[in-house]
């Protein structure tokens, strides 16, 4: 039976209704979206440009049966940073399309096979304590950060905790937005934003694409940085598309189905990578305004990438971007950072795993101490490190362990 809806999947909005609704959701990636390119060094405006893109061809691959807004992913800012510092931005580039590659590989098996297997290899067990992996080593960059100016970034976070906390509606949905917007007021106080970006700015961006300067680098060390992240946000996104289904009230694995869910992040993750952009992802905020409002028109979806598009080439909204001050995003990133990590641990709690046994407390544990310690280990020309040695790991020990072990005393 499904779920009353005010306005379902191919339901058309009214124009003024459509703007509105679809701000809501650029409002909910914008913090996040922005961090990412500002965390790895790739372009605020390329980033906006892939997300926008990414998202229609999404709804493209879909049918416009799967109203889900693609954006900046938090997962690849290690690996991508690491590229980078390897081979420059055609690193990026490859690393990016190899990745959206194994999606649709993924995507094709589940198609073929079903995805029973992909739950077998990614369990609670496997995916928790990953995650948490994921936001725990971005702590020492959050806290760099904030370091700055550790007055800002705490007003920053302050600001984004009581909007979390004690508002209702959609602004509950917006602490990031709200915490930057709070931030940026309390740095012009503070004498901490630097307005000569607005020196030169013309109207429109000149946007300078990835696929214009560095030809992609395809390669076994590119490939074991970037591409075991993608078990990671593979686990991510079927977990978003499984609470996507159940606000609808209808298996979105099933229609338009999971292999379509995938390719179509996979594609856009790749076409963000030639654009110069950061990996995509599906995004749970996004997922949020959705089910608060119960608007899930993919028109709304879609109004929101070409929101998004046009905000990479405005060159005033742009210069505003790059004028927010390093202790403001600290600020953000604390609170980020942390709620990935402590969803990590959600999953785990949700899905009842149990730490006392054995079993359970191994694979968590090894996950964590390799991924926080960032250990690392060379295998010929691959180089496995950190989040991504962590998850290898964790799928190996989990397919090892004997299923029955003794609780811990």
């Amino acid at each position: 039976m499904e779920k009353k809806l005010v306005l379902d999947v191919h339901d058309k909005p009214r124009p003024l209704e459509w703007l509105a609704l679809s701000a809501q959701h650029v409002l909910a990636m914008f913090g996040a979206t922005v961090l990412v390119p500002m965390l790895t060094g790739l372009p605020v405006s390329l980033a906006l440009l892939s997300s926008g893109i990414g998202t229609l061809v999404y709804i493209l691959l879909t049918k416009a049966k799967a109203p889900i807004y693609l954006g900046s992913s938090f997962a690849f800012i290690a690996p991508i940073i690491t590229a980078a510092g390897i081979g420059g931005q055609g690193a990026v580039t490859g690393g990016l399309v190899m990745i959206g590659v194994v999606y649709c590989i993924i995507a094709v098996i589940i198609k073929l096979i079903g995805s029973d297997w992909v739950h077998r290899l990614l369990p609670p067990i496997v995916v928790g304590p990953t995650v948490i992996v994921i936001g725990l080593s971005l702590a020492p960059t959050a806290v760099s950060m904030a370091s700055g100016h550790v007055a800002v970034a705490l007003i920053t976070l302050l600001a984004a905790i009581l909007v979390s906390t004690y508002t209702k509606g959609l602004f509950k949905l917006l602490p990031v937005f709200s915490g930057i917007i709070v931030g940026y007021i309390a740095s012009i106080f503070f004498g901490l934003v630097d307005f000569s970006h607005f020196g030169n700015v013309g109207l429109i961006s000149q946007l300078d694409f990835s696929f214009l300067n560095a030809a992609p680098i395809f390669n076994l060390e590119i490939a074991g940085i970037m591409v075991p992240i993608a078990i990671v946000t593979i686990a991510e996104h079927i977990g978003d598309v499984m609470l996507l289904s159940d606000i609808l009230g209808r298996d979105l694995t099933k229609i338009p189905g999971l292999h379509r869910t995938l390719a179509g992040d996979g594609i856009a993750t790749a076409l963000a990578g030639f654009i110069g952009g950061p990996a995509n992802t599906t995004y749970g905020e996004n997922i949020g305004v959705v089910g608060l409002t119960k608007v899930a028109s993919v028109w709304v979806m879609g109004g929101a990438a070409v929101i998004a598009i046009l905000l990479g080439f405005v060159g005033p909204f742009n210069a505003i971007i790059q004028t927010i001050p390093t202790p403001v995003m600290g600020g953000v990133s604390i609170l980020l950072f942390g709620i990935i990590a402590s969803c990590g641990a959600r999953v785990m709690i949700n899905h009842k795993v149990d730490l006392s046994q054995e079993r359970n407390l191994i694979i968590a544990s090894v996950i964590l101490v390799v991924g926080i310690g960032d250990l690392a280990i060379d295998l010929g020309p691959l180089n496995f490190s950190g989040m991504a040695l962590a998850a290898i790991i964790g799928i190996l020990l989990n397919l090892l362990l004997p299923k029955h072990s003794k609780k811990m005393e």
